[in-house]
Formats: C-alpha cells, sequence, structure tokens
C-alpha cells in the first residue's frame, strides 16, 4: 500500500482555534499540515484527522513523549504516530526556539 494521505501537526503561536490547516496534494498523496497554539489542540486535531482517512500523522514543534502518547490514545492506535527527533547536537538550540 503507498502512501497517499497523511498529516503533520505542528505547535504555531497565533494559529487559529481548532487549527491551522493547509494542504498539499499532489495528485498522488494528500498532506494536511495543520497548526495548534498548543500542543493539547493536537489531540482533537489527530481525531479529525484520523476520521478524515489519514495513513498515519506525524507531531512537531512542541510535542514531545507525553502528547504523542495522548494522540495515540485519542486515535485508539487507529494510524501510525511519530514525532520529529532531533540528535543531541540539536539539543541545546531546540531548546532555545521553545524555551
Amino acid at each position: 500500500m503507498a502512501l497517499t494521505h497523511w498529516g503533520f501537526i505542528y505547535t504555531a503561536a497565533g494559529s487559529a482555534a481548532g487549527g491551522e490547516v493547509y494542504v498539499v496534494d499532489t495528485g498522488r498523496c494528500r498532506t494536511v499540515l495543520v497548526g495548534v497554539g498548543r500542543a493539547e489542540e493536537g489531540v482533537e486535531v489527530a481525531r479529525r484527522l484520523v476520521e478524515e482517512g489519514v495513513q498515519l500523522i506525524e507531531l512537531c514543534g512542541g510535542f514531545g513523549p507525553v502528547w504523542a502518547g495522548r494522540v495515540i490514545e485519542a486515535i485508539g492506535g487507529a494510524v501510525p504516530v511519530g514525532t520529529v527527533g532531533y540528535g543531541p547536537e540539536a539539543v541545546d538550540q531546540v531548546h532555545a526556539i521553545f524555551s
């Protein structure tokens, strides 16, 4: 099975309630990008994305293991959920951005 529909949820200050949604559709793959103001908003967004048929969800910017776990639980493990990770060489820089 090919990846044809996936979601990317990220935190972005000032995002609209319910998420700031952008779609990139190549005709062969639909990517739904959703910016949320706070990580907890990502739980409902993930539910919505699963209802819309995404095959997997990626989490970035403000989603750590705790929120990834909450998203997985909220969607009942319906699709794989991954998190963007950074190596140890980037820890200080990433910390500075999100502090």
